[in-house]
């Protein structure tokens, strides 16, 4: 029972820390990690293989 109370706290903590800006900050969020959204990807002419399989065809 010990070790089931123990990975639980471990878990709960891990969720907290993961998304400490979310719980804490105004307005928080997780950052948009897409490709068709990333500019670096953009400038290089990279392009997300979903976006071209939809818009392409």
């Amino acid at each position: 029972m010990s070790t089931l109370l123990l990975t639980v706290a471990l878990i709960a903590l891990a969720v907290l820390l993961l998304g400490a800006k979310i719980f804490f900050v105004k307005g928080g969020k997780f950052p948009n990690t897409h490709i068709h959204d990333n500019p670096e990807m953009k400038k290089r002419g990279i392009s997300c293989a979903r976006d071209s399989e939809f818009y392409n065809n």
